[in-house]
C-alpha cells in the first residue's frame, strides 16, 4: 500500500483543483498543488510523514504568499472606490425646491432627480427657492448645504445650460 500513496494524493489534488473551481476561497488550488508536490514525494519513495509534511508546508507556504501577493496588488484604496447612493451626495450641487422656513431654515434640494430635505450649514443664511447649493454632509435622511457664490465652482455643462 505504502507504493500506492502517490497515486491517492494524485487524486486528491485532482478532487481539490475541481472543487476551486466551485469556490470563491482561491485556496483549495494551493492545497491541490500541494497535494501533487506530495504524490511527487511518495513516488520517490518517502514515507507517509514526509509526504503529509511536504503536503502541510507546501499548501501553507503557497496560501499565505497568496494572500500577501493579492493584498498587496488587488486591495482598494479609498480613493480607488466608486461612491455610491448616499456616499456620492458630498460635493455635488443641488438646486433648492423648497425655500427654507421654522427655527432650522429647513428646505427641499433636489440633487440627482431626488428631493432631500436641506439644511444650510450655516443656520443663518436661509435658503432660497431656486438658487444651486452644495452637499457638504449627509446626516441621517438630511442634507447639509452652503450656497454657491459664483458660477465658477458650477461644472462646464451644468453654465451652458445656465445661459
Amino acid at each position: 500500500m505504502e507504493q500506492l500513496t502517490w497515486i491517492l494524493w494524485i487524486i486528491l489534488g485532482v478532487v481539490l483543483i475541481i472543487a476551486e473551481i466551485f469556490t470563491l476561497g482561491f485556496v483549495l488550488l494551493w492545497f491541490g498543488i500541494g497535494a501533487f508536490v506530495a504524490a511527487l514525494a511518495g513516488w520517490l519513495g518517502l514515507g507517509f510523514v514526509w509526504q503529509f509534511l511536504i503536503f502541510a508546508v507546501i499548501s501553507i507556504a503557497l496560501t499565505a504568499m497568496s494572500r500577501t501577493i493579492f493584498a498587496k496588488y488587488f486591495a482598494q484604496s479609498e480613493e480607488d472606490t466608486v461612491k455610491m447612493g448616499m456616499d456620492a451626495l458630498p460635493g455635488q450641487v443641488g438646486t433648492v425646491m423648497i425655500s427654507s422656513t421654522g427655527a432650522l431654515n429647513e428646505g427641499a434640494v433636489k440633487v440627482y432627480g431626488s428631493t432631500w430635505t436641506a439644511f444650510p450649514i450655516e443656520s443663518d443664511m436661509p435658503l432660497i427657492e431656486g438658487e444651486k447649493v452644495e452637499v457638504v454632509r449627509v446626516q441621517g435622511s438630511s442634507i447639509y448645504v452652503q450656497k454657491i457664490e459664483d458660477s465658477k465652482t458650477l461644472p462646464e455643462w451644468r453654465e451652458e445650460n445656465k445661459k
